[in-house]
């Protein structure tokens, strides 16, 4: 598997397309159910590689990521040729902008000493899509950009 296989969650949401999925396979509704049974290491392989298709159409769609605690952001651009960052630090340890009230401070405060701002570019390894997945590995989530916008407007 190059991704993460889907939870079962994710699979029992996506059930119609993995029925097509299966379908482009030859697969039918009674072959899947021998399959399952007799041989399941079949079955969990047709479900990775539907894992796997699921994950780069979601990966390549993806144009923002954020991953906040309660005294950092990181805000990703995910461009074409490039991933922009703009990273946000809380120097003021009382400020979780995991809250309401803490991120609203940080919208009145942010020109402040108490708030660091970094901005960066990185350019992609071989496997643009493999780069996205770790880093929402690594906690981040997809998200239409607000945020990232919102700054990047603040910040020029």
């Amino acid at each position: 598997m190059k991704y993460a296989r889907l939870t079962k969650e994710q699979l029992e949401e996506l059930r119609q397309e993995f029925i097509n999925f299966l379908a482009t396979q030859s697969i039918t509704a009674d072959e899947w159910a021998k399959l399952k049974t007799d041989k399941p290491e079949v079955a969990e392989q047709e479900i990775d590689v539907f894992s796997d298709l699921v994950w780069e159409g979601v990966l390549t769609q993806a144009k923002f990521l954020e991953n906040i605690s309660s005294q950092h952001m990181y805000l990703f651009h995910l461009r074409e040729d490039e991933m922009k960052l703009i990273a946000v630090k809380i120097l003021n340890e009382a400020i979780d902008i995991t809250t309401k009230e803490g991120f609203q401070w940080l919208r009145e405060n942010y020109t402040t000493e108490e708030v660091e701002i970094l901005t960066a570019n990185k350019a992609y390894s071989d496997d643009r899509n493999a780069d996205k997945f770790a880093l929402l590995q690594q906690g981040s989530t997809i998200t239409k950009g607000q945020l990232y916008e919102w700054f990047e407007t603040m910040l020029s």
